[in-house]
């Protein structure tokens, strides 16, 4: 019988059984890719990560990232969890674990700051990685149809929703209030419509909206629905809240900010997540965003891979 060990962690969070659950696989030698997605769907958490040797032996590893349906180049609660996994152990395939980590994907080489406290690591930092790319606008209408809601909630004060990514394409959309927020219902057909007419390039349509107000601009509360990928409601999506903090960010007057943004997600579904980015810009561009939350480890086992 052969088995593999795996860990699950809460990200985003400091309190068991709230923030995002993560599934991290840290040693994935000789798995198949059929058996990657395998593995991930039978979790069923928003994603499942893989963690190999890396191919450049200046990196600390590299890291495959699954959702239930598909492997996706890049996501901030998997680094996040991952790093904080792997900042546990003492070595991560042969060479001593430092303060930072350095991780292969798809998306490209993602860093990683580990926080101790009192020697164990606690939390974790990470850089998006790739700058922010706007896509194409999306009508009120898709988006109302997407979450169940009327057109007239969706706001478009500050800008019209839009496609943008740091590294994963998201659908970001502001609403009007929190009400209209606490009302949004995944509508399956509605993001079949939308997938079918989308052009920018990326995994399935998945939407990001959120509430912020004038008093407290950089405190966001946010959900993301992504049922295409079998995930109905996700309880924090670090990659999301990236491509939403820079895009706003670069949306502002100021050519050059140092922004800390908080963003305040899956408290409808009774996980709440707090992510923490800071967005960096100078001469009118967005250059630097990192992602940090907190972990908390949760359940250890092995899955059977033959009887």
């Amino acid at each position: 019988m052969n088995t593999l060990s795996y860990v699950t962690v809460d990200v985003f969070t400091s309190s068991r059984f709230e923030g995002n659950p993560l599934a991290v696989i840290s040693d994935a030698r000789g798995l198949s890719d059929a058996a990657m997605q395998k593995i991930a769907t039978e979790f069923n958490y928003s994603e499942v990560t893989f963690v190999l040797p890396p191919e450049n032996p200046e990196n600390s590893a590299r890291v495959r990232i699954f959702t239930p349906t598909m492997e996706i180049p890049f996501a901030g609660h998997p680094n996040v969890g991952t790093a904080f996994v792997l900042g546990q152990q003492a070595e991560i395939f042969g060479k001593p674990v430092g303060e930072k980590l350095r991780f292969e994907e798809k998306a490209g080489i993602v860093e990683v700051g580990l926080n101790r406290s009192s020697g164990r690591v606690t939390s974790a930092a990470i850089r998006a990685p790739q700058p922010l790319t706007i896509g194409d606008t999306i009508t009120r209408e898709t988006i109302a149809g997407c979450i169940s809601l009327d057109p007239g909630v969706i706001a478009t004060t500050s800008h019209a929703p839009v496609f943008a990514s740091v590294g994963l394409n998201f659908a970001v959309a502001e609403l009007n209030g929190l009400g209209a927020l606490a009302a949004a219902r995944p509508n399956l057909a509605g993001f079949q419509a939308a997938a079918g007419r989308q052009t920018t390039s990326g995994h399935d349509f998945s939407l990001f909206v959120y509430v912020r107000t004038s008093e407290n601009p950089w405190h966001i509360r946010a959900r993301m629905f992504a049922p295409l990928d079998n995930v109905p409601e996700d309880p924090a999506t670090g990659s999301a809240s990236a491509a939403l903090a820079a895009y706003i960010v670069s949306l502002a007057p100021d050519a050059d900010m140092n922004v800390g943004i908080t963003i305040e997600q899956g408290v409808e579904m009774g996980r709440r997540s707090i992510i923490a980015l800071d967005v960096v810009k100078a001469g009118g561009v967005v250059t630097d965003v990192m992602i940090s939350g907190s972990c908390v480890p949760v359940m250890r086992g092995e899955i059977t891979l033959h009887d």
